[in-house]
C-alpha cells in the first residue's frame, strides 16, 4: 500500500496556506504586515501560492518608520512589482510631523509604530492583519494562537484567546475589533530559511554574508550607515557579517559570519542557540517584557 507523507517543509507550507485560505473566505478586509524582512516575504510567497492563479486578493501594508536599510526597500518594491499587489504605506515619520505620536530620545521608533499601525488599520477598513511572528521568535510571541482576537482598541489579552482545536479557527469580530493572524507560527528559523533555500526566494542581500564597515556598541556588530556614526572614540572594523534580522538601521545589529549562500546559512542557524531577536535587535533589549507590553498596546 503506497502512502504519501509530506516532509516537514510540506506540512508548514500546506498549514500556512490553509491559513491564508481561511482568512480570506472568513474575513471581510484581510491585509498583510509587510516589513521586508524574511518572514514577511515568505509569508507574501506563501500568499502568492495559496491563490495562484489569481493575483493576492488583499494589500500588504509596510508600517515604514523611515530608518529602513535602503535593500529592504529595494526589495519590498521588486515584490510589490513583481506580484502586482497593492501596497498600503503608513508613514511613521508622517505620524510624528502631524503630531499623532512623539519620537523618544533614545532614537527607537518601534513602541511608535503601533498608534501608526491602528491608524491605518482603522482607516482601511482592515478586519484581519497578518503578521509573520514565529513561536521561536520571542516569549510574548509564544503566547499567541494562530488567530490572535484584538478589542476596539487593537489591543491583545493573553488570557482571553480562542480555542483552536483540529485547526478550526474563529474569526469572528464586531465593528472596530479584528484578528491578527500568524500563518508562520509553528515555522522556526531554521525552517524559514531552509523553506527560502528550497524554494530560491528573493529576498534582501542583508542577509548574505559581505565584508561590511561595522562599529561595536555593546557587544554587538552595527554596520556603519546613514543611521549609524561613529562616536568619539570608536573604530571602524572590516568584518565579514550578515543580518539575522532587519529591523530599523540604527537599532539592528549583524553578526559575524561566513555565510554568503542560502545552504551556508542554513547550516549556520542549525548550530546557534539564541534567537535571532535576542542576538541582534537593541530595541527588544529595554526590558524583559519589552515585546509583550508593545503587543499588549496593539503591535502585531
Amino acid at each position: 500500500m503506497n502512502t504519501h507523507v509530506l516532509s516537514q517543509l510540506r506540512s508548514l507550507e500546506a498549514e500556512s496556506i490553509h491559513i491564508f485560505r481561511e482568512v480570506v473566505a472568513e474575513m471581510q478586509h484581510p491585509c498583510l504586515l509587510f516589513s521586508g524582512g524574511k518572514d514577511s516575504i515568505t509569508m507574501l510567497h506563501l500568499a502568492e501560492k495559496a491563490f495562484a492563479p489569481a493575483r493576492i486578493p488583499f494589500p500588504i501594508m509596510h508600517v515604514d518608520t523611515g530608518l529602513n536599510f535602503p535593500e529592504v526597500i529595494a526589495c519590498r518594491d521588486r515584490w510589490v512589482e513583481r506580484t502586482g499587489v497593492q501596497l498600503v504605506v503608513a508613514s511613521v515619520q508622517d505620524a510624528i510631523d502631524r503630531g499623532l505620536v512623539t519620537e523618544p530620545p533614545n532614537g527607537s521608533r518601534n513602541r511608535i509604530q503601533t498608534p501608526v499601525l491602528l491608524e491605518a488599520a482603522e482607516k482601511n477598513g482592515f478586519d484581519a492583519l497578518f503578521g509573520g511572528g514565529r513561536r521561536d521568535e520571542e516569549k510574548a510571541r509564544a503566547k499567541e494562537r494562530v488567530f490572535s482576537f484584538r478589542d476596539d482598541f487593537g489591543q491583545w489579552d493573553p488570557k482571553n484567546q480562542r480555542p483552536e482545536i483540529w485547526s478550526l479557527y474563529n474569526g469572528r469580530v464586531h465593528p472596530g475589533e479584528s484578528i491578527r493572524v500568524f500563518p508562520l507560527s509553528n515555522w522556526t528559523e531554521l525552517d524559514i530559511w531552509s523553506y527560502i533555500a528550497e524554494e530560491d526566494i528573493d529576498i534582501p542581500e542583508l542577509y548574505l554574508a559581505a565584508e561590511r564597515d561595522v562599529v561595536e556598541r555593546d557587544g554587538m556588530l552595527f554596520a556603519v550607515n546613514d543611521f549609524i556614526t561613529l562616536k568619539d572614540g570608536e573604530q571602524l572594523q572590516r568584518r565579514s557579517v550578515r543580518y539575522r534580522t532587519l529591523g530599523d538601521a540604527n537599532l539592528t545589529a549583524a553578526v559575524e559570519s561566513t555565510a554568503s549562500t542560502f545552504p551556508a546559512i542554513v547550516e549556520e542557524t542549525a548550530s546557534v542557540r539564541i534567537t535571532e531577536r535576542g542576538a541582534t535587535r537593541g530595541d527588544d533589549k529595554v526590558s524583559e517584557a519589552a515585546m509583550e507590553d508593545r503587543k499588549r498596546e496593539g503591535y502585531f
